[in-house]
């Protein structure tokens, strides 16, 4: 598996919150996935709440 930095911001109580994670994935489509599930399990999110502006590989 590689590691991917995901990166982007997504809508808190207070506005927008910014965020960055480093994210084990076979493929940049799995680590978006991984990305979007978590974020919306910690925080309570839907997925349209957060956006995603790059993938990149670590």
């Amino acid at each position: 598996m590689s590691q991917f930095a995901v990166s982007g911001r997504f809508q808190d109580r207070t506005g927008h919150r910014s965020f960055e994670k480093a994210i084990d994935a076979p493929n940049e489509n799995v680590a978006r996935e991984r990305t979007l599930s978590q974020l919306g399990s910690e925080h309570g999110l839907k997925r349209t709440q957060i956006e995603i502006s790059e993938v990149s590989a670590a």
